[in-house]
């Protein structure tokens, strides 16, 4: 089931395309058309929709500008779909609009959901939309990343089960790696840090300080420095309030207070409110007493022992010692000492969680070696099915003496390590690179498909390895040009019906010169070139009926109104339809 559709593009002022628009069929679309109509442009169109280079010279002439807008429908939740929206493009109706302008000048700007983008953005939505198999631009699966992957599909469960407990194991050995690679180049570092710690908790401890004893100390050496004053300050007040016995003629402000509470007591009776005045009269004389009393035994009390002080300051000194180094005070200082006491029973620990570590990263190595043989194994079992498919592909494409192969080898960019006394290599999915080869005719040496092929096979080499990767390679649009080079009669209506087998579960696009192939398609857009006499313009127009036999007969007899053409034509429908 197709997951995106490339619906539709719009070509404007490019190349010998003045304005058309291209709608494709969400299985199989043919172009075609006679040489120099521009059917490469609509190759290139898609390119420029892809991030491809943009050539000033595709501008038509005359024209200012060139532009390629596309039409793709998408999940809501495809990758292509979120990555669009992180750029801060939108979706129409469940579907992106991307445009690709060129200026003449050679000036490109993208678009993708109505938002300017970078050029670069196309290319990544690329990857997950369209393989594209040509001449010159090949995509896709020529990427060892992707063959990679692709076999893994192709392998099914074989590899998907023991990768799914690979990639788990694997990632947990990071983890642990890192943990352990932490406290091990760190360890000079954490063993500072508890040497410093076990020192600062000694010094607290030889101390042996009460919460909020700096406070009351603090209070206490400033009574004891200024215990003179502060008894004369007390013996003067007492006598100012209680009278002083060696002076009996004083006045004292006791004496005053009963005084005039008894000359109000006297008339009392005979005013309330006088009455009232009377009554805090006696709790005035009341309170006076108390304070005197107070403050005679304060005095009695006051301490000026200067040895106490001195201890008392020495006791302030070694509390400011702490202070100075562990806390504000001598609370924060004892919050200081419960965390580091926490904190050095952690590093005390690491001996321990050393070992702990170093023995775990031993058992994952030991189960990642059998894990990762486990998917080499899977995968050379895969690669020879995959390679011998491919080649009996390969015999009905007209390269009957080709033969697919698939080089499975350690990966460079993978960690070795010795496990068992051998070296294993691991990597994020597992030891092994994977690489399609080709060996285009006995005797000659396999290669990677891009250098052992030319242009024209290698398009039909890679149409074979999509043929078998079908639904196993998540890109649902394929581009195929010039697929049929140097094939024809029975070899092109195999190619036709292996592009309609590809079309069951993807989008596929051919430009194509055979009417064999042409056949096989759900949809044919002709790209046909007229002329004024002074401007050439191509335009592009979805074939139906009768059209389209007349342009399979020119195809095949190179006359349009040729009975026997079109009759061949109709026959050739019909076999293709039936062939499919």
């Amino acid at each position: 089931m197709v997951v995106s559709v490339l619906e539709e593009m719009r070509i404007r002022s490019l190349g010998v395309i003045e304005d058309a628009v291209v709608e494709l069929s969400p299985g199989f679309t043919a172009v075609t058309g006679e040489t120099g109509a521009g059917k490469t442009m609509v190759v290139t169109s898609l390119g420029l929709l892809l991030g491809g280079r943009a050539d000033p010279a595709l501008v038509r002439i005359g024209s200012k500008s060139a532009s390629v807008e596309g039409r793709i429908s998408l999940p809501a939740d495809s990758a292509v779909a979120v990555r669009a929206e992180e750029a801060g493009a939108e979706l129409d109706d469940g579907a992106l609009l991307i445009s690709r302008t060129v200026s003449a000048e050679g000036r490109s700007r993208a678009f993708v959901g109505g938002r300017a983008v970078p050029v670069g953005l196309l290319g990544e939505l690329a990857d997950e939309l369209v393989a594209v198999h040509g001449q010159t631009d090949q995509q896709g699966l020529l990427r060892p990343a992707r063959q990679r992957e692709a076999l893994d599909r192709y392998a099914g469960d074989a590899v998907a089960v023991p990768l799914a407990k690979y990639g788990a194991a694997y990632r947990r050995l990071r983890e642990v790696a890192a943990e352990l690679d932490e406290l091990t180049t760190r360890a000079r570092e954490r063993a500072q840090e508890a040497d410093l710690l076990r020192f600062g908790l000694e010094e607290v401890a030889a101390a042996e300080p009460v919460a909020g004893e700096d406070v009351e100390l603090a209070a206490e050496a400033e009574r004891l420095g200024h215990a003179e004053a502060l008894a004369s300050a007390a013996a003067i007040a007492h006598a100012a309030m209680a009278g002083n016995p060696e002076d009996p003629e004083g006045v004292d402000a006791g004496a005053l207070v009963a005084g005039a509470q008894r000359a109000l007591d006297a008339v009392r009776s005979h005013d309330p409110a006088l009455a009232a005045l009377a009554e805090r009269l006696g709790e005035i004389g009341i309170l006076l007493g108390d304070v005197a009393g107070e403050l005679a035994g304060y005095a009695d009390n006051l301490d000026a022992d200067p040895l106490r002080l001195a201890a008392v300051e020495e006791r302030r000194s070694v509390l400011a010692h702490l202070t100075r180094k562990y806390g504000g005070d001598i609370n924060e200082v004892l919050a200081w000492a419960e965390d580091s006491t926490a904190r050095l029973g952690e590093l005390e620990g690491d001996d321990d969680r050393i070992a702990e570590l170093a023995a775990e990263r031993d058992a994952l190595r030991g189960e990642l070696g059998d894990l990762a043989q486990a998917l080499t194994d899977a995968r050379t079992e895969a690669a020879e099915r995959f390679g011998q498919a491919v080649t009996t592909e390969l015999a009905e494409l007209a390269m009957p003496h080709a033969r697919v192969s698939v080089a499975i080898r350690q990966a460079d960019d993978a960690e070795g390590i010795e496990v068992g006394g051998r070296l294993v290599a691991f990597g994020a999915t597992g030891a092994d690179e994977v690489e399609l080869q080709l060996a285009p005719h006995p005797g000659a040496p396999a290669r990677p498909i891009a250098k052992g092929a030319s242009g024209g096979e290698l398009s039909r080499v890679m149409l074979a390895v999509e043929v078998v990767f079908a639904g196993s390679d998540p890109v649902p649009t394929y581009l195929f040009d010039e697929v049929d080079a140097g094939v024809g009669g029975k070899a092109a209506v195999e190619v036709g019906r292996r592009l309609a087998r590809l079309a069951r579960t993807a989008q596929v696009v051919v430009v194509t010169h055979l009417p064999q192939v042409a056949a096989f398609a759900d949809r044919q857009l002709l790209v046909e070139k007229t002329n004024d006499g002074s401007v050439t313009r191509s335009g592009v127009k979805v074939l139906e009926g009768d059209e389209r036999v007349r342009e399979l007969s020119r195809m095949l007899a190179g006359l349009e109104d040729s009975e026997l053409g079109r009759a061949h034509a109709e026959e050739l429908l019909a076999a293709a339809r039936e062939g499919r």
